[in-house]
């Protein structure tokens, strides 16, 4: 498992960010909302999704992440340097928690991208069958992630995966909120 935070502190390629967060409490979603703001990274980062190759860092860059309470799941949201969406990221987890004031989250290897066109990707089977394999993981993490992973994937096919539809109000409040001075963090 790899533990990820919402600050992501750790990550080299970012030379200078910009961090804030909200704990937030609705009838749709609770739970922390990270932001991190990729002013100035040292090199882009670009994936391939079959023929499709996608760039999900660069300076300017914008990545929502959201840590929601009892869920097994993390969704981070990637967004251009003009706002809009390049995908969301949804990381199957074995536990989300808190360090240090800041979220994070223990992934289990598996994780789903959806592209704005609505297209779904599943990622890293191979990797979850030799964690499994290996013992690096339980009987019980690796049927969690299968379980989650199958579940999500139904509720994205029949639109019924609302935390999606949240990320740019939710980028938008974090915004101001770091415009304000408010929940700063380093």
């Amino acid at each position: 498992m790899l533990r990820k935070y919402g600050n992501r502190s750790n990550w080299k390629r970012i030379i200078q960010r910009e961090y804030t967060q909200q704990y937030i409490e609705t009838k749709d979603f609770t739970g922390y909302v990270t932001l991190l703001i990729l002013i100035k990274v040292t090199e882009p980062l670009l994936v391939q999704y079959g023929k499709k190759r996608i760039c999900i860092v660069d300076n300017n860059y914008m990545w929502l992440q959201h840590f929601p309470v009892g869920k097994n799941y993390s969704v981070t949201t990637m967004f251009d340097a003009n706002g809009e969406i390049v995908q969301w990221y949804i990381d199957i987890c074995y536990e989300i928690g808190m360090e240090n004031n800041i979220p994070w989250m223990d992934g289990l290897i598996l994780d789903i991208v959806v592209l704005p066109t609505g297209e779904i990707i599943q990622l890293d089977e191979e990797e979850l069958e030799e964690a499994f394999e290996s013992g690096s993981i339980t009987q019980e993490m690796y049927d969690l992630a299968r379980e989650k992973a199958t579940r999500i994937t139904k509720d994205l096919k029949e639109r019924q995966f609302k935390l999606l539809d949240f990320s740019k109000s939710h980028k938008e409040m974090l915004e101001r909120h770091l415009q304000e001075g408010e929940n700063k963090y380093a």
